[in-house]
């Protein structure tokens, strides 16, 4: 590794290979906890290149524990996190908003590395636990719609590296890397990105795989439609720009999708806003990401049809009823 930090350290990148064999090897414990801060720490100092990004992906997918979910069409709903807004779990509540409309739903999460809670850390909260069980996973889109998988005991990298994310308190390159390795290779995506050359290297990295995807990026620096300005909505077939009223009716202010301070503050506003007893504005950001979620499937001729469906989940109470379900399972 000191080599490789040598060669980083003169402005140099790596090639594909070069990137899967390292973090291979700080998965198999061969690098120790400053080498890989210090490792970690290059990339926030330059852009990561594709070839990197590509390599360190390829690592990833080679030794993660895979997930069959065949014979379900599944989608997962994940931003990269790192924008440092301190939302509420927005992706998390749209999951089981588009769960309640009958579309099974594969979500990949983490603990929250650059903010107070992650998806994971909500979903421990509220009684999930985690498994890498393809059986009991299976049963829970079967009965739920919806399974989480925790991203650590699915990839080792990941778990290797949890507490130098979490000391380091910033984002790195697995917030990228996050949402492209889904060990259940869901048929859907919609991807939440911080920034607008995040979103250009998703295009090109998603492009090249064979499902259909989403990349949403709100231009004033969110990486989920937060409904305080107009975002930027990239698919398959080209992009466009949104607006606030399109999505979500109107506009939003920052203030109304604070996430508070504590994982505890989060996990009550979760269930108060999918039990439908949230504000207006809350209602609104997460029925707005839940509607582009479906509206990717194409099996919504129109953005609002697929809007009404998410408020019919959320106002039913079949979003609730899917976390509900999910809980009694473990």
């Amino acid at each position: 590794m000191k080599k490789i930090l040598q060669y980083l350290f003169e402005h140099k990148t790596l090639s594909r290979q070069q990137a899967r064999e390292i973090l291979v090897n700080i998965s198999q414990g061969a690098c120790n906890d400053s080498e890989i801060a210090a490792f970690i720490t290059v990339f926030l100092m330059r852009s990561i290149t594709i070839g990197e990004l590509q390599g360190f992906r390829d690592a990833l997918l080679e030794l993660c524990v895979r997930v069959d979910l065949n014979g379900y069409e599944a989608i997962d709903i994940v931003g990269t996190g790192g924008d440092g807004k301190n939302t509420f779990n927005i992706s998390t509540l749209a999951c089981f908003i588009v769960a309640g409309t009958g579309q099974k739903v594969s979500k990949h999460g983490n603990y929250g590395a650059s903010s107070i809670s992650g998806a994971s850390n909500v979903m421990e909260q509220l009684g999930y636990k985690f498994k890498n069980d393809t059986v009991r996973l299976r049963q829970e889109v079967e009965t739920a719609n919806i399974c989480f998988l925790h991203a650590p005991i699915f990839h080792p990298a990941l778990k290797t590296v949890g507490g130098i994310r979490k000391n380091l308190g910033v984002r790195t390159f697995f917030n990228m890397l996050g949402p492209m390795v889904n060990p259940s290779f869901p048929k859907f995506q919609l991807v939440g990105v911080y920034n607008l050359e995040m979103a250009r290297v998703y295009n090109y990295l998603l492009q090249q795989t064979e499902g259909r995807f989403m990349i949403i990026h709100s231009l004033d620096g969110y990486d989920e439609i937060s409904l305080t300005g107009d975002a930027k909505v990239i698919t398959n077939s080209g992009e466009k720009v949104m607006t606030p009223e399109q999505l979500g009716k109107r506009a939003v202010q920052a203030a109304d999708i604070y996430g508070g301070n504590t994982v505890e503050e989060a996990v009550k506003i979760f269930v108060k806003i999918l039990k439908g007893e949230g504000s207006w504005a809350q209602n609104a950001v997460v029925l707005a990401n839940a509607a582009l979620a479906l509206w990717s499937t194409d099996n919504y001729a129109r953005y609002d049809d697929a809007y009404a469906a998410a408020v019919d989940s959320l106002e039913s109470g079949r979003a609730y009823g899917a976390l509900q379900k999910l809980i009694t399972l473990q």
